[in-house]
């Protein structure tokens, strides 16, 4: 993200909050032993809180250039030759964007040129982005798309209810014009939820920037804050009561529990609103999550979408969550946003200039 706009952490209400939970289990992190080796020599061992739990806790980056879903034709599996490929590639890009730019060069190309992938007037290229530089690898495998459930690595088609669902979620959209009011923005550029589902759940990479963030543990409580619109998720441990079905938190209502090495965590109460790649879920969606800590850098998470009235069948995948040890920054997202007042006051010009006179 862009530093120089970046307010400390600290600087907001959610952030003393967040500041207080830091502070009640400091005591507890400054016990922590390192209890790892060498994780090539074989005798490496998932690390432990002074509670006993393995320690999911620090900074963590799901960036990757392996794509969601996977490209027709491909294997699973990719070869060691196309991972190199595709990470030369990407290196490539980037080193082609942070060239020197010439002042007296013509308009950027459209967003069909590998450098710059928006709009030609605004050019939002790879300087500004930072989708990663490594596929995704999982279990010494080089992943071709982060689904692996169903086999074809492809998302599920939707039923005959989840397809009625979509067409009444896009028509309440356009009942208005989308710039009529803030409430029809999108989510995310209401500073809601962060788009891409950076949040969860299931926690995804964004493929643009910010796909970091920090989990912090107590013996009750899991708490991970997602650098994407600076969205936290507070999953309970010990606390068996469930929300009413009424209640529908725009991160549902989650649930976790230790599973040997692995925090199993159950979401169900998802917000109608909050939609899934532009599917907005049932009343009856669950969602599992697995974090496996299977070596010093990585966090293996892997998620499971149960929701039988939109898809046609259970789906789920794998995402490995590397170890982020920069420190991260509060993306400010509301805080001197002109964007919104601009947006809208454009299309009320754009009207008085449209009306008959």
């Amino acid at each position: 993200m862009n530093l120089t706009r970046a307010i400390p952490f600290f600087a907001s209400c959610r952030a003393v909050i967040l500041f207080a939970f830091f502070l009640s289990i400091a005591p507890l992190l400054s016990q922590v032993a390192a209890q790892t080796t060498s994780a090539n020599d074989g005798d490496w061992q998932v690390p432990r809180t002074p509670f006993g739990h393995p320690d999911l806790q620090g900074n963590w980056t799901n960036a990757t250039l392996t794509p969601f879903e996977r490209p027709l034709g491909w294997d699973p599996v990719l070869t060691w030759d196309k991972v190199a490929e595709i990470e030369a590639g990407q290196a490539e890009i980037v080193a082609l964007a942070a060239a020197p730019s010439d002042p007296n060069r013509p308009l950027p190309p459209g967003g069909d040129h590998p450098v710059c992938i928006d709009a030609p007037t605004t050019c939002y290229n790879e300087v500004y982005r930072e989708p990663g530089d490594r596929v995704a690898v999982v279990r010494g495998e080089p992943r071709s798309s982060l689904v692996m459930d169903p086999l074809d690595g492809r998302v599920p088609e939707l039923t005959a209810e989840g397809r009625r669902r979509v067409e009444e979620y896009e028509a309440l959209g356009n009942q208005h014009g989308p710039y009529d009011h803030p409430e029809l923005r999108p989510l995310a550029e209401r500073c809601i939820v962060s788009f891409g589902f950076s949040a969860g759940p299931p926690m995804l990479p964004n493929y643009w920037y910010n796909n970091n963030y920090t989990i912090v543990q107590n013996p009750d409580y899991v708490m991970i804050m997602a650098e994407m619109v600076h969205d936290v998720r507070i999953i309970r441990l010990s606390d068996p009561k469930t929300l009413s079905n009424e209640v529908r938190p725009w991160f549902g209502d989650s649930q976790g529990r230790w599973e040997g090495n692995t925090l199993v965590v159950e979401t169900t109460n998802l917000n109608p609103n909050h939609a899934f790649r532009g599917v907005p879920p049932s009343k009856d969606r669950t969602v599992i999550e697995r974090f496996t800590r299977v070596d010093e850098e990585t966090v293996l998470y892997e998620f499971t979408i149960d929701d039988p009235e939109t898809y046609t069948s259970v789906w789920g995948g794998q995402i490995p969550f590397k170890q982020f040890d920069d420190q991260l920054y509060e993306y400010a997202c509301h805080e001197g946003n002109y964007s919104m007042s601009n947006v809208l006051s454009g299309a009320r010009y754009q009207e008085r200039r449209e009306e008959p006179k």
